[in-house]
């Protein structure tokens, strides 16, 4: 283990010594790291303990994903949401549950050894999108704040929402393997979902109430301000574990609380180190990735794993966004773009970890071995698109605007008439992106 460290803390000080000319190149962080855990994994240098029964990569996966539903869910800008809600939230209650039903279609047809409900796990599993692979798509300033914003959102928060259905369906695809009743694994996941977020949102409040009133009377130092956070994950994470609930749910519900209780503009500037630590840690995840599952899902590769995770990145992704921005008035254009960038990452490299430390399931094999090549597809696919994707719609939208600019000049009335503009609608609204 000792060494294990030692490469990987290597592998990120190379990345970080030349992270500012990689950013804008094709060569993502989630390509790096999960290159350089393949490479030194025993796959090939074998430098690295690539073994997934290590009890320290389940402690990784956890403390991972906590960090970043809490953070998400901390960081909400719930103004911009409110001014650009449309998007995400067709994406987030029309979209991701089209997408777990197609995909859990397309498992059954493809992979016959799933039983329906591992069909429904692996779905969920391959739900959740990571904007981090495509990081330039929601950060350039470019690109329309409504496409922005709506996949950032989604992206924030469609992995606390899957957590819940991830549990759902791993209990019921384990009550055909063991005595339990239908109704008392559901009665099992309410009760799981209820601690987790009473759990959550009580020590979300305090926390966040006390931060407060130490900060409005000057007690609190802003270096200590940093670590309110980490330690609000570990309180709500354990605590609701040790009650019997889920502890994920316990992290996001704390977010929200924490958000809401504090105030946006507090909260965010007290999650700067969260934020932080929550990338060191998906950093090191992904090198995880590529040196426990990679090798292992790359192996024997038959059709129908290949052809899943093609699907799942495109039909299975873009046809519920097209269908779930129908009436948005949204361009062609900018639904295949939204439809692509739903990049497949941390959330679901956490639930394959996840899985194959507390499932018991006999198609853990096939869900392993197909989530980890769509993982694998969409980091390279994702990573290396975004940039010239992102730069040829940018054109195709300066085309466009210019297009309905001399439109508009042509169709201006002349002297002593009326001036109506056919494009008073849009202009009343503030947007003038083709939406």
């Amino acid at each position: 283990m000792g060494w294990d460290l030692v490469l990987v803390a290597a592998v990120l000080i190379a990345y970080a010594s030349v992270s500012g000319r990689l950013r804008r190149s094709p060569v993502t962080p989630a390509i790096v790291f999960a290159g350089a855990g393949y490479v030194l994994g025993g796959d090939v240098l074998d430098l690295v303990d690539s073994g997934l029964d290590s009890g320290g990569i389940r402690v990784l996966a956890e403390a991972t994903l906590a960090l970043v539903l809490f953070a998400d869910a901390a960081s909400l800008d719930v103004g911009a949401l409110r001014r650009e809600a449309v998007m995400p939230l067709r994406l987030l209650a029309i979209g991701l549950p089209l997408t777990i039903v197609l995909g859990t279609l397309v498992a059954v047809v493809l992979l016959p050894g799933l039983g329906v409900f591992e069909a429904v796990v692996l779905a969920v599993v391959l739900a959740p999108t990571d904007a981090a692979l495509g990081q330039i798509v929601v950060s350039d300033e470019r690109l329309p704040s409504r496409l922005r914003q709506g996949l950032n959102v989604e992206s924030g928060l469609n992995d606390g929402i899957c957590v819940p259905l991830l549990f759902a369906a791993i209990a019921f695809a384990e009550v055909d393997e063991s005595s339990a009743s239908a109704t008392g694994v559901l009665g099992d996941l309410v009760a799981q979902v209820g601690i987790g977020a009473g759990v959550g949102v009580a020590v979300g409040i305090v926390v966040a109430v006390t931060a407060a009133a130490s900060r409005r009377r000057g007690w609190l130092d802003g270096h200590w301000a940093q670590l309110i956070p980490l330690a609000t994950v570990v309180i709500a994470y354990v605590a609701t574990d040790e009650l019997g609930g889920s502890g994920f749910i316990g992290a996001f519900s704390a977010g929200v609380a924490y958000r809401f209780a504090l105030g946006a503009s507090v909260a965010h500037r007290s999650t700067l180190l969260t934020d932080e630590i929550g990338g060191l840690l998906s950093a090191v995840t992904f090198f995880v990735f590529g040196a426990s599952l990679i090798g292992q899902g790359v192996v024997d590769l038959d059709l129908a794993t290949v052809a899943y995770a093609l699907l799942s990145l495109t039909v299975v992704r873009m046809l519920p966004v097209a269908l779930s921005l129908i009436g948005s008035r949204s361009a062609p254009q900018t639904v295949a773009f939204a439809g692509w960038f739903g990049p497949r990452g941390l959330a679901s490299i956490v639930f394959l970890l996840v899985i194959v430390e507390e499932a018991a399931l006999p198609g853990t094999p096939i869900i392993i071995e197909v989530g980890t090549v769509t993982v694998l597809l969409s980091v390279l696919a994702h990573g290396l698109s975004a940039t010239p994707l992102t730069d040829r719609y940018v054109g195709w939208l300066a085309g466009r605007r210019e297009r309905l600019r001399m439109e508009s000049e042509e169709a201006a009335p002349g002297p002593g008439m009326m001036r109506r503009s056919p494009w008073r609608r849009s202009a009343s609204s503030g947007d003038s992106s083709p939406w």
